[in-house]
């Protein structure tokens, strides 16, 4: 978007816009962006604020935080979604593509070659005393995550019940994760309308109040024709998203068969990126019910040290289903033992683009809608129930990591102190120093090696 050139001036001034941002200029920062999107999804979206509100002014924060409302009600990880909205409001469909591509592709390949070297080499003495010492991390990590959503989300008796329910619901009874999302939903819709203060959404980003000076986009800037509201435009996207979607699902399913481990993974997380409301860590169970219970792509052990691996690269946290991709596809041999880098880089890179697609296709086509309207969202109800139930859900995985980590070969195995005090070490870093994840992950690392290599 370029500004009014009646209000262009030094961008030294605060009380003039910047300059107009090129298309070159912002695949650049897009790039960067990539690389040093570290944190999670609020580590992410506090750079992108510090780097597009605050320091180069592209956005104001009004319009900044108007565009993150929309995507926290979107299924999908927000940061990358956020990133999308804004490249797409700045340079049309492309800039919104560059945008949330270049979120994902740096961790993609990172991904790809780490999970290489530890399904290749990951019974060499230095890389399993490495992973020795970050499965406790993992766990305790997880813990972490569940008290963080939980102290943010359970805001009355209410939201604890169905937080509690959902736990008892995919601990005990193996209710499916897809079917306790919809149960809360529907509480959520019903009870929004029956006691709306039961309802209302636990923190949440609020009204701009700070000024950081004029912006390229700001509070009053246009919007330009291209990111206004039309049927024909909706149309056009939904059409194309689809394609998109249809065309190399329908190949998998012609060149491989409907059963193949490919086609299946393409399906699968499909409905896993429909399901993310409420961060990775909401998916993950579903994530593991599906490759490590159903499909058997993955060991559980496996998929604790596929996180570890996802806390510790750029890009959004949900890019774990890259290692689970690529471990399926390496150890399925899906093009034949002479082929199992080939086999898990093609995986690896279908399941991603499954994953983000949507993502894509939900900014480009609602983001018109929300530049259109500019009115409140008003589906804080059943988000924020599904919210409670997610705390519920992501209880039960800590307790499933806890349990693989501490008894390996079951609970008529040994008990692994050594991992227990570890995971001890880890939680008490997180909530009482507040450590930084990667700096933990690493720390436990090294102990994991040291132990190891000493006992």
């Amino acid at each position: 978007m370029t500004p009014n050139t009646t209000q262009t001036a030094s961008p030294e001034t605060v009380d003039s816009p910047p300059a107009a941002v090129s298309f070159g200029q912002a695949v650049l920062f897009w790039l960067k962006l990539g690389f040093i999107s570290f944190g999670g999804p609020a580590g992410q979206i506090a750079i992108m604020h510090q780097e597009l509100v605050e320091r180069r002014r592209w956005i104001s924060e009004r319009r900044f935080l108007h565009a993150l409302n929309y995507c926290m009600v979107l299924p999908g990880p927000e940061a990358q979604q956020l990133a999308t909205y804004i490249g797409w409001l700045m340079h049309r469909t492309r800039g919104g593509i560059v945008a949330g591509g270049l979120f994902v592709l740096p961790s993609l390949f990172i991904l790809i070659g780490l999970s290489w070297v530890y399904i290749a080499y990951g019974e060499m003495p230095l890389v399993a005393g490495l992973f020795y010492g970050i499965k406790p991390a993992v766990t305790a990590i997880v813990v972490q995550a569940a008290h963080r959503i939980g102290s943010r989300a359970l805001k009355n008796n209410v939201l604890w019940a169905i937080a509690a329910a959902s736990f008892v619901a995919i601990f005990a009874l193996d209710v499916p994760f897809p079917a306790i999302v919809a149960v809360a939903a529907a509480i959520g819709y019903v009870g929004g309308r029956i006691a709306p203060d039961r309802f209302k959404a636990g923190g949440g980003h609020g009204k701009a109040d700070k000024s950081f000076g004029r912006a390229l986009i700001d509070d009053d800037t246009p919007t330009p024709d291209y990111a206004l509201f039309g049927w024909t435009k909706l149309a056009r996207v939904a059409l194309l998203g689809a394609l998109l979607w249809l065309v190399p699902m329908a190949l998998l399913a012609a060149c491989y068969g409907w059963d193949h481990t490919l086609t299946q993974m393409g399906w699968f997380f499909t409905k896993a990126a429909l399901l993310t409301f409420g961060g990775a860590y909401a998916v993950l169970p579903y994530v593991y019910q599906g490759a490590v219970g159903h499909y058997g792509w993955l060991t559980p052990s496996q998929m604790i040290d596929g996180l570890a691996l996802g806390e510790t690269t750029p890009g959004p946290l949900i890019m774990v289903v890259t290692f689970v991709g690529f471990v399926g596809g390496y150890v399925k041999a899906v093009f034949g033992p002479d082929s199992l880098f080939l086999a898990g880089a093609v995986a690896a890179t279908l399941v991603t683009w499954f994953t983000f697609l949507p993502s894509f296709v939900f900014i480009l086509m609602g983001g018109p809608f929300i530049e259109t309207t500019h009115n409140d969202l008003k589906f804080t109800a059943p988000l924020t129930a599904i919210t409670a139930a997610v705390v519920g859900v992501i209880l039960n995985l800590a307790l499933f990591f806890g349990y693989h980590v501490l008894w390996p070969k079951g609970f008529a195995g040994t008990f692994e102190w050594v991992s227990a005090l570890i995971a001890l070490g880890a939680a008490i870093a997180l909530f009482r120093f507040k450590a930084n994840v990667i700096h933990v992950i690493a720390g436990c690392a090294v102990i994991g090696y040291l132990v190891k290599t000493l006992l």
